[in-house]
C-alpha cells in the first residue's frame, strides 16, 4: 500500500463511523442531511446569465429545479402548484418572478411522478392565465446507507474479467486476427469493444500470473487486427482504427456506413498504452503515438474536432462538434505516465473550446456510436457520459476553487439527470431498476455500468481533490452495487440493470468495454480502501 492509499484509506475509515468515533448511523443521518440541503440549490440555472435555460427535455429532477417560463403581460405574481400521480396532496407557492426555483416546496414533494402548473395572478391575486405545465418525475434524493460490497472490490473485478476471458468469441481471438461477429456482435464496434477487450485482458496478464500468456495471445491478436483495419500511413485520418466494422447491429445503419466517430480513436490508443505497459512492446507505443499525431493534424483551427467523419477521407459528415474529453484524458495519460509534452498545444486549444463551448453553454452533449448525431436541438442528448469525465479531467489537473465549483456543476448534472438513488415500484409492486444505478444518456433511458463508472469516478475524484465525504459515499454506494448486480455464477456484471421479461432479456447485450469501466473502477476502490 502506497503512503497516499494509506492516508486516503485511513481517512475513509474515520470518515465512515468505522471507528470508535462515530456510529455509521450518525454519520449515514448526517451525509444524508448534507444531500437534501444541496437538493435545494438549483444547478446552472439561466438567471446566472451563463448559459440558456438546459432543461427542455429532461424527463426527472433530484435537484430543486427552475424553468423558462417567460413573464406574462400584466402579471403581478405567481403561483407555482404541484401535484403528483399517484400521491395526494399539493404543494404551492407565490413568487413575482416565473423562472424562480421549486426549492420552497420541493423538499416537501415525495418521490413521485408529478405536474408542474404555473399560474399568472394580477393584483388581486386572481389567475389571468396558465403561463406553463409540465411533467417530471420527482427523483428519489441520497439517502444511505445503501447495500455494501458483497464481496471483496478486486475479488469482483477478476471475476468480471474472468467471465470476459473466457467467453468463445473472445477466445477465437488464440487462432485468428478476426473477430467472429456471429459468436460476438459488439466486436462490430472495432475502437470501443476491441480496444475494450485489449485493455480487459492486459489487465488479466497483470492480476491473473496463470492466464498472463493465453491474456497477451489474445491481446496482441486484437491489436494486430486494429492495426490492419487502420487507415494506411499518408491518408488524413492514417493511424486511425475504424469505429465500425461488418454489418451487425449499428453498423449497417446508413447513418454509419463508410463513417467513423473521431474521438473513438482514443479508445484503440488507450488500449495499445495498456498493451505497451504490461509487454514493453514499443510498436504498440509507438501506434499509440502516432493515433495522436493524427489527432493533432485534423483539429479545427478553434480547437475543435468534428464529432463523426468519412473513414477514407476524414472529411466532416455535418457541422456537429465533438466533446473533447477523450482526447484531454488521453493527451494527458500520455504527459504524465510517459513523459510525452508535445500534444500540449493541441490540448490547451481543445481544453479551452471545451471550457468556452461546452462547459459555458452547458450543453454536455451525447457522442454515441449507435445514436444518430444528426438533427439535434441543443440539450436534447445530454449524457453523464460527457459531463462526468469531463468533471473528473478537471479535478485532476490542479483545478483552482472556480474550476472545482464548475466540475461540481458537471457532476449534479449527472446526478440530477442520470443517477437514480432508488426507484417507484410498476403496477406489480417491483422497482424495475437495480438501484443505486445511472442512466446512460436522454435518448437511451437505461441505467448502465458504464454510466455507474463514469459518476463514480466523477465522485472520488472530488473527494481526492476537496475531502468532500458525501461524494465519497456517492461513489460507494455505486461502485458497491456493481458487486451486488453481479452474476456469481460467472462473474458477470451486466452492462443494463434493467428488469426485463424473459424473452427481452434473451436478447440482453454486454458491452466488454463497459465491463472494461467497471473492473477499473473495482480495482481503483480496492486500493483506495486499501484491500489487500
Amino acid at each position: 500500500m502506497t503512503e497516499k492509499t494509506l492516508i486516503v484509506a485511513t481517512a475513509i475509515l474515520c470518515a465512515f463511523g468505522w471507528s470508535c468515533c462515530n456510529s455509521t448511523q450518525d454519520q449515514a443521518e448526517k451525509l444524508n442531511a448534507e444531500a437534501a440541503k444541496e437538493y435545494l440549490t438549483p444547478i446552472r440555472p439561466a438567471s446566472e446569465g451563463r448559459n440558456p435555460c438546459w432543461n427542455e427535455f429532461c424527463k426527472k429532477f433530484t435537484y430543486a429545479p427552475t424553468f423558462d417560463i417567460k413573464p406574462s403581460e400584466g402579471a403581478v405574481a405567481y403561483r407555482f402548484k404541484v401535484n403528483a400521480e399517484e400521491v395526494s396532496g399539493e404543494w404551492s407557492f407565490t413568487s413575482s418572478d416565473p423562472a424562480t426555483d421549486l426549492s420552497p416546496i420541493w423538499a416537501s414533494i415525495p418521490p413521485s411522478k408529478v405536474k408542474l402548473t404555473v399560474l399568472a395572478l394580477d393584483g388581486n391575486d386572481n389567475v389571468k392565465d396558465t403561463v406553463y405545465q409540465r411533467s417530471f418525475l420527482r427523483d428519489f434524493p441520497f439517502e444511505g446507507p445503501y447495500n455494501s460490497n458483497v464481496r471483496p472490490y478486486k475479488e469482483a473485478a477478476l471475476m468480471a474479467a474472468l467471465y470476459i476471458h473466457k467467453t468463445p468469441g473472445v477466445q477465437k481471438f488464440k487462432e485468428t486476427l478476426t473477430p467472429d461477429l456471429d459468436l460476438y456482435s459488439h466486436f462490430t464496434y472495432a475502437n470501443k469493444v476491441i480496444g475494450g477487450l485489449i485493455r480487459v485482458e492486459a489487465k488479466i496478464a497483470k492480476y491473473v500470473p496463470a492466464l498472463k500468456e493465453d491474456a497477451l495471445l489474445i491481446a496482441k491478436n486484437a491489436a494486430q487486427f486494429l492495426m490492419e483495419q487502420s487507415r494506411p500511413e499518408g491518408d488524413r485520418l492514417e493511424f486511425f482504427p475504424p469505429t465500425y466494422y461488418g454489418d451487425k447491429v449499428a453498423s449497417k445503419k446508413d447513418w454509419n456506413v463508410g463513417r467513423t466517430m473521431t474521438m473513438d480513436a482514443c479508445y484503440s490508443g488507450n488500449a495499445f498504452l495498456d498493451l505497451f505497459d504490461v509487454t514493453g512492446d514499443s510498436l504498440y507505443y509507438d501506434r499509440a503515438l502516432k493515433i495522436a499525431d493524427t489527432f493533432a493534424k485534423i483539429q479545427n483551427e478553434d480547437g475543435s474536432f468534428p464529432i463523426k467523419v468519412f473513414f477514407e477521407t476524414g472529411e466532416p459528415v455535418n457541422g456537429a462538434k465533438a466533446m473533447l474529453h477523450p482526447i484531454l484524458n488521453y493527451t494527458r495519460r500520455l504527459e504524465r505516465e510517459y513523459g510525452i509534452t508535445k500534444y500540449a498545444d493541441m490540448s490547451d486549444r481543445a481544453a479551452k473550446w471545451m471550457k468556452e463551448v461546452a462547459l459555458e453553454t452547458f450543453d454536455l452533449t451525447g457522442q454515441f456510436e449507435d445514436v444518430n448525431v444528426e438533427g439535434l436541438k441543443p440539450y436534447q442528448n445530454l449524457t453523464n457520459c460527457t459531463a462526468a469525465p469531463y468533471a473528473s479531467y478537471i479535478l485532476n489537473g490542479h483545478p483552482t476553487s472556480e474550476e472545482i465549483e464548475d466540475s461540481r456543476d458537471l457532476i449534479r448534472l449527472s446526478e440530477d439527470q442520470f443517477v437514480h438513488w432508488n426507484a417507484l415500484s410498476n403496477k406489480n409492486g417491483v422497482r424495475p431498476i437495480a438501484t443505486p444505478c445511472v442512466y446512460e444518456q436522454h435518448r437511451y433511458q437505461v441505467p448502465v455500468d458504464n454510466s455507474t463508472c463514469n459518476v463514480a469516478n466523477a465522485y472520488l475524484d472530488l473527494y481526492e481533490a476537496t475531502g468532500d465525504k458525501l461524494a465519497f459515499a456517492k461513489a460507494k454506494a455505486l461502485i458497491d452495487n456493481l458487486t451486488v448486480v453481479q452474476n456469481i455464477t460467472n462473474g458477470q456484471i451486466p452492462t443494463t440493470f434493467d428488469l426485463r421479461d424473459p424473452e427481452r432479456n434473451n436478447k440482453r447485450s454486454y458491452w466488454i468495454n463497459c465491463s472494461n469501466a467497471s473492473i477499473t473502477i473495482l480495482l481503483r476502490m480496492a486500493e483506495l480502501t486499501g484491500e489487500e
